[in-house]
């Protein structure tokens, strides 16, 4: 079998193309994401049952249901409803970008909320003393000291969350966009070359993999440095 690299550089365009539409999809998803993971987190860390239950409430039913349903939920399933057509909201429910980047939003946020409210359960309780003995409000305790704390933690199991992400994104050349995956579909459907198509929408994924585990190994020796064991 003879690798056809021909194809794969006439079609490099379109994968460029597509390696932009995902890394847009990548940075809005995980930017409204982790804004509605940061109050969901400390909600579920909250005393107050309501305000805890109904967060878990969230997390539970996002996390068990898989990412396909709930972006055909949004993209196909509210165009049924005449009221969603009709409202103002419609010119951006009926964009494939708009309801990729919602679906992908929800997602991530439920799974970084849970990844927020284990690095705040597993805080030093020393911190805590010490922010009470500044004489800090409790809000003042959370934004100055245990959100900071708990965010720069929380490093590591969110890097992951991040990959993961980036490979759901490719969900997103189901709703007609042309991502890297989408691209790759475009190429085998126009010259049946499936191998080549795939393995070099595979090769896209694996450096944006690697470009993003290194800025996140490096993001961990800044801001987590203090936690490495000290060397005698």
């Amino acid at each position: 079998m003879i690798f056809d690299y021909n194809v794969i550089w006439e079609a490099m365009p379109l994968y460029l193309g597509g390696l932009l539409t995902t890394l847009k999809l990548l940075a809005l998803s995980l930017l409204f994401g982790l804004l509605a993971a940061i109050p969901l987190g400390l909600m579920r860390v909250s005393k107050q049952p309501l305000v805890n239950m109904g967060a878990w409430l969230y997390t539970y039913v996002i996390r068990g249901t898989p990412m396909l349903v709930q972006l055909f939920l949004i993209y196909y399933g509210l165009a049924q409803f005449e009221s969603v057509r009709e409202s103002i909201f419609w010119p951006w429910l009926s964009s494939a970008t708009f309801c990729a980047c919602l679906a992908f939003a929800v997602n991530t946020s439920a799974y970084t909320a849970e990844i927020i409210a284990g690095s705040l359960r597993a805080t030093p309780h020393g911190e805590i003393e010490a922010a009470k003995a500044m004489g800090m409000s409790r809000m003042k305790m959370y934004r100055r000291i245990l959100l900071p704390s708990a965010l720069r933690r929380a490093l590591p199991q969110y890097s992951n969350e991040v990959i993961m992400m980036l490979q759901t994104t490719s969900l997103a050349s189901i709703v007609t966009l042309i991502d890297i995956t989408g691209a790759a579909r475009t190429v085998n459907a126009q010259y049946y070359l499936p191998f080549e198509a795939y393995i070099t929408a595979g090769v896209f994924y694996l450096c944006l993999t690697f470009i993003l585990v290194r800025l996140f190994k490096m993001a961990e020796r800044r801001w987590l440095g203090y936690l490495a064991p000290r060397k005698h």
